[in-house]
Parts: C-alpha cells; sequence; structure tokens
C-alpha cells in the first residue's frame, strides 16, 4: 500500500503539472463579492487587466454582491476546481464566519489561498476641531467625555477595528454605524461623530488636506504617504494590528501547480512600478505573500476576528 500511494502521489504531481502547462486554456472569471468601485472591486480590475496580459486569456471580473461578500464567496466554493473561477474578497472573509449565524461555507477547508496582494490600513481619525493630537490625549479627553465612534456598519473592519480600542483602553465609547464609509467621512467632517478607525482611501484626501486629523495607522508599520503619523503600536498599543487585507483564492483541490502559477504572476504583478505607484495613489499597501503565509494569516485571523466580534455583540442573519 504504501508503494502505491506513492505512485498515486507521483502520477497526481505530474498530471498536476501537465494541467499546469496548458493553463490557462479559456477565459477566467474573478468574483469580486462586494459591488463595483470598493477597494476590492479596484484591485481586482488592476489584477485582471494585468493577468489578462500575462496570461494570454481574458480575466473577466464579476461583482456578485449581498449578504456581506457571503454570495460570491459561496459560488467560488462551489465552482469546479480548475482555476478558472477565482475569489478576489477582503477581511470581511474572516469576519463573516463569527457574524453571521449561517454561512453555507468553510473559510479554510472550501478553498486555497493564492496571495493578498494589497493591504487597506485603518487610520485612527478625528475631526479637526477634537482638541486632541495624539493617541495618549484622545484616551484622556475620551475618559473625561463621553465619545461615539463612527463605522461603516456593523461586523465591518472599521467596527471591530474600534472594539478593540475599546478593549485595550477599557473606554465606554457609543458605536455608531453607518451604511458605508461615505456618510462617516461626511458626518466626521461636521464633527458629529467623535473618531473613526476608517479605511485609508476613504479619508486621505481629507488628511491630506488638513480636514481631518489623523491619529494612528493600525498596521504594524507606517504607511509612506504620512510620515508623521506613527502606528498604534508606537503610541503603546502592543499587538494592535488590524486593517482590510484584498485576498485572491482559489476553490479547495484546486491543483498546486495552478495556484503556484496564479501566485507567481500576483507576486509579480504586484512588484511592478505602476501598480505600487496606483496603490499607494489609492491609499493601499502592496503585500503579494505566497499561499501558507496567507492561509495562516486567514487561520490566524478567524480566531482574532472570532474574539471581537463576540466582545462587540454583534451578530447578522
Amino acid at each position: 500500500m504504501p508503494i502505491l500511494r506513492m505512485f498515486a502521489a507521483f502520477f497526481l504531481a505530474i498530471s498536476s503539472t501537465a494541467y499546469a502547462q496548458d493553463y490557462p486554456a479559456r477565459p477566467l472569471t474573478l468574483i469580486v463579492p462586494f459591488s463595483a468601485g470598493g477597494g476590492a472591486d479596484m484591485v481586482g480590475r488592476i489584477l485582471a487587466q494585468k493577468l489578462t496580459a500575462s496570461l494570454g486569456q481574458s480575466v473577466v471580473v464579476e461583482n456578485r454582491p449581498g449578504a456581506g461578500g457571503n454570495i460570491g464567496a459561496e459560488a467560488v466554493a462551489r465552482a469546479e476546481p480548475d482555476g478558472y473561477t477565482l475569489l478576489l474578497t477582503s477581511s470581511a472573509f474572516v469576519i463573516n464566519p463569527s457574524l453571521y449565524t449561517k454561512i453555507s461555507y468553510d473559510a479554510v477547508n472550501d478553498f486555497r489561498p493564492i496571495s493578498h496582494p494589497a493591504l487597506l490600513p485603518n487610520v485612527l481619525v478625528v475631526p479637526t476641531s477634537m482638541p486632541v493630537e495624539t493617541v495618549a490625549e484622545l484616551v484622556a479627553y475620551a475618559k473625561a467625555n463621553h465619545l461615539s465612534y463612527a463605522s461603516a456598519g456593523v461586523g465591518t473592519g472599521t467596527h471591530l477595528a474600534g472594539e478593540m480600542f475599546k478593549l485595550a483602553t477599557n473606554l465606554d465609547m457609543v458605536h455608531v454605524p453607518y451604511k458605508g464609509g461615505g456618510a462617516v467621512t461626511t458626518d466626521l467632517l461636521a464633527g458629529r461623530v467623535a473618531l473613526s478607525f476608517a479605511t485609508l482611501p476613504s479619508v486621505i484626501q481629507y488628511v491630506q488636506e488638513g480636514r481631518m486629523r489623523a491619529l494612528a495607522m493600525t498596521t504594524d508599520v507606517g504607511w509612506a504617504g504620512l510620515p508623521d503619523v506613527p502606528t498604534m503600536q508606537q503610541a503603546g498599543f502592543k499587538d494592535f494590528d488590524i486593517s482590510t487585507w484584498i485576498g485572491l483564492l482559489a476553490p479547495a483541490k484546486t491543483p498546486d501547480a495552478v495556484v503556484e502559477k496564479l501566485h507567481r504572476e500576483v507576486v509579480r504583478i504586484v512588484q511592478e512600478p505602476d501598480v505600487r505607484e496606483r496603490f499607494v495613489a489609492l491609499g493601499m499597501m502592496p503585500v503579494g505573500d505566497s499561499p501558507a503565509e496567507f492561509g495562516a494569516q486567514i487561520e490566524r485571523q478567524l480566531t482574532m476576528y472570532k474574539e471581537l466580534v463576540k466582545a462587540s455583540g454583534a451578530r447578522l442573519d
């Protein structure tokens, strides 16, 4: 039996490599489980354009919004594992299993991570009318005043970053959920809410114009576009690292050689100067990690977000 298993593995490896040599032989579909115009959609269209050129086959972006990304994710989980239907999603992928009462796929067992090409940092922002210049001053001010924090919606990364901050500071802040980041920005500029852990692309213009104050980045490294803004860790919050990633996944059982080929292409694309410039202009950080690294991140964050969702009390049907 060990010899039979050895031969089976050998022939499987050969067939996988032969398949990858002919792959792709037809157009690919890149499912983005959100509406057009968001961070995942923008990254998806950049990747699709570049992959079309390098693979010699059309890569078509298909937006399938609904249920916080679950509808599109389920479609890919049930797709043929041949490398022709891929998922480009966000960190909602690791939040939803704890947030939704019913979910029809397994974030670990139904997918194969390929790479996450980009990161959207969250940034702690306050109105310029608020009399604070640092995170420490904000904490002191919040202890003396009953503050609210805004998010793009219940269970979003901007909501759970606020929950992480509450747990780290023991502050009693009121969560004000909005339907999207645009409304958050409007009320922050008007001073109707005290703070938000907004995604950087949604507020970078106003920070650079001096119409909103950035106190800290939530990533473990700073962002080159705001060199004077520290990270939360530099501000004294050990292990505070929460942001929105954009990642590429395939259905489980997709051949190794196909996953490796797609990974190589994504890493090469992310390293291209024009792509890096576009990501930075959009308020994103280029990444391009390995399937193993991306998979490990998914498993870590499933645990992290389970704890944050539980602390928040959020639950969606």
